[in-house]
Formats: C-alpha cells, sequence, structure tokens
C-alpha cells in the first residue's frame, strides 16, 4: 500500500466523521417553543460537538504530519490505523447520544458520557500504538531521536490518562467528566510541538 492511499483514504473517513457531527444540531423547529428557548434546550449538542469537532481536527493535524514523515507503509500500519479509524466513526455516534441524554440526567446521562469518553479513549490509545510502530527503525524520513521518545509518549499519555479520569468521573457527574473530555483539545492546541515525527520532537535547546 502506498502511503498516499492511507493518507486519502483516512481524510475521507475523517472528513464524513467531522461533518456528521453537525447534523445533530438542528433544533425541533417552529411549533415547539421560541428559538431562544430552543437553542438553549439544545445546549449538550452544541458543546459536545465543539469537543468532538476540536478533537478530530487535532488528530486529522496530527496524523497528517505522522503519515506526511512516514518512510514505508505495510500491512501493520494499516490495520492499525483501521482501528484508529474505527474510533473516529464511532465520535459522531456518541456525540449525538451525549447530546440526546446529558440534560436528561440519571443513569442513561452516565452511561452516553462514559460511551463518549471511550471512544476518545479508543482514538486516542490507537493513535499512540500508530506512533509506537513509527519508532522501528527505517518507518520515518526524519525518525524520533531515542532521547526524545519518552517526551512523546507522554504527550499520548496525557490524553489517555485524562479520558479515563472522565470515564471515572462519568459515575458521579456526566457534566464534570463532559468538561474533563473538554480539556483535552484545550491542552493540546497550547501544548506544543504536536507535529509527531518532526525536528519539533527535538528536545528544545
Amino acid at each position: 500500500m502506498s502511503r498516499t492511499r492511507l493518507e486519502v483514504f483516512s481524510d475521507a473517513v475523517f472528513a464524513v466523521a467531522i461533518t456528521l457531527l453537525a447534523l445533530n444540531l438542528a433544533v425541533a423547529g417552529p411549533g415547539h417553543g421560541p428559538l431562544l428557548r430552543q437553542v438553549g434546550d439544545h445546549w449538550p449538542a452544541f458543546v459536545a460537538y465543539l469537543i468532538s469537532f476540536a478533537t478530530i481536527g487535532l488528530i486529522w493535524v496530527n496524523h497528517h504530519a505522522l503519515i506526511g514523515n512516514l518512510a514505508v507503509v505495510d500491512r501493520t500500519l494499516a490495520l492499525l490505523n483501521l482501528v484508529l479509524l474505527l474510533f473516529v466513526v464511532l465520535i459522531p455516534v456518541d456525540t449525538a447520544t451525549v447530546a440526546e441524554y446529558l440534560a436528561l440526567g440519571g443513569q442513561d446521562a452516565r452511561v452516553a458520557v462514559i460511551l463518549y469518553a471511550t471512544a476518545f479513549l479508543g482514538m486516542g490509545l490507537s493513535f499512540a500504538g500508530i506512533f509506537e510502530w513509527t519508532l522501528r527503525p527505517g518507518r520515518l524520513q526524519q525518525p524520533v531521536p531515542e532521547r526524545a521518545r519518552w517526551k512523546a509518549r507522554l504527550r499520548f499519555g496525557t490524553a489517555s490518562i485524562m479520558y479515563l479520569a472522565a470515564i471515572a468521573a462519568a459515575f458521579f457527574s456526566p457534566p464534570v467528566a463532559l468538561a474533563i473530555i473538554g480539556v483535552v483539545p484545550v491542552y493540546y492546541i497550547f501544548e506544543r510541538n504536536l507535529a509527531v515525527g518532526s525536528p519539533a520532537d527535538a528536545p528544545q535547546q
């Protein structure tokens, strides 16, 4: 498989997933009360949309950087990439579920947020698996220096730890769990040197 084919297929999946997020933003429409109230009642959909859009967008940016630095593509990488895309495709479904059940509270709200966080956790872990694959000799055009690898792993691990914390928090407070999930893309927006497998992964002087 060529690098271009892997990237084009992945980009298509990312594009579809991020587009599907918007489908749940529509309100009930005329005859269901004032529009402003409908929008207010629909707040979980807008919050979940922003979190999901930001997270998928950041994963796409880092995926693009990683794929662009590949020296080889093999069957193992293709399968790891499919696992990543599996969770990416689940995110619009879980986003819609959170939008539907969060405001209702109770057990259903907890389950909805747990499913939501689990999809992000799966995406993060699968992307970390792809990164681990790239660490073998000859797989990157610009390899990550040995001394910088644990620092790069920590970047991936931070998201997974936060998603696990969100899953735990969801048993007690779904809104708090959603807030934890929302912190992840904010953290990575401001965290430096996100382009894995690039010279930026070298320690700063």
